[in-house]
């Protein structure tokens, strides 16, 4: 319990002790100048997510860095717990906003941080609203911004991956780039195992892209099933 309020008040002493990089990334985005825009995104959120891990004592094991493609990707994870997102921080040096469900947009000050960094906020009871999430997310690639996307839609909270949710991958096969399964493991004893905070360690396993600008019409159709199957084979 005391370990949870610690973090708790450290996320948010953080959140605002970094409040003039958020308009700092603010302003580049309203003078266009996207390259440095992006790489502000990038630094931050990097520094930030090794800063929560180190504060949760949550060690974490990368591979696979030499697949990520230069540019714009869409990065597809397994979803096992609410440590996933500073996860992805900590562990990539590159520009990333999320897919995010839209319970995040009433988390107050991080919300803001979530929609700084290009993110998109989907809710899926909502058809009309998710196809509109989706068009989003497609303009942000094509405008060479990274995104993250959780397709299972809900957390597999005992490491169990679930079915992608249909249509999850359209936002890659649309805007033309690169998808890279990503794997989690064992985030999920983080908080979810015990239902408090426990330090512990995670795997974080990079597979090598997939070139949706090369996939046939039936392989695009069978693209969730395939990178459920990558994902899942590291588990």
């Amino acid at each position: 319990m005391l370990r949870g309020l610690s973090f708790g008040i450290y996320f948010y002493w953080y959140l605002f002790k970094i409040t003039p990089i958020y308009f700092n990334i603010k302003k580049l985005k309203k003078l266009g100048d996207k390259e440095a825009h992006i790489d502000a995104i990038r630094q931050i959120s990097h520094r930030w997510g090794k800063a929560l891990l180190k504060n949760a004592k949550v060690s974490l094991t990368v591979k696979g860095t030499e697949n990520i493609p230069d540019g714009p990707v869409l990065f597809v994870s397994n979803h096992q717990s609410n440590f996933d997102i500073p996860i992805f921080f900590a562990a990539l040096d590159k520009q990333i906003g999320f897919i995010a469900k839209k319970e995040l947009n009433k988390v107050p000050i991080f919300n803001k941080w979530i929609k700084v960094i290009e993110s998109v906020f989907i809710d899926r009871d909502d058809a009309r609203q998710s196809l509109m999430a989706i068009q989003d997310g497609i303009d942000l690639l094509k405008n060479g911004y990274s995104l993250v996307i959780f397709p299972e839609g809900t957390r597999g909270k005992d490491g169990v991956m679930q079915d992608f949710k249909k249509g999850s991958l359209r936002l890659a096969i649309k805007s033309n780039v690169p998808v890279v399964p990503v794997t989690l493991k064992d985030s999920y004893k983080l908080f979810e195992e015990n239902k408090r905070l426990t330090p512990g360690h995670v795997d974080f396993i990079i597979h090598e892209p997939i070139r949706t600008n090369e996939l046939s019409k039936e392989e695009a159709n069978n693209l969730a099933e395939k990178v459920h199957d990558i994902i899942e084979s590291a588990l």
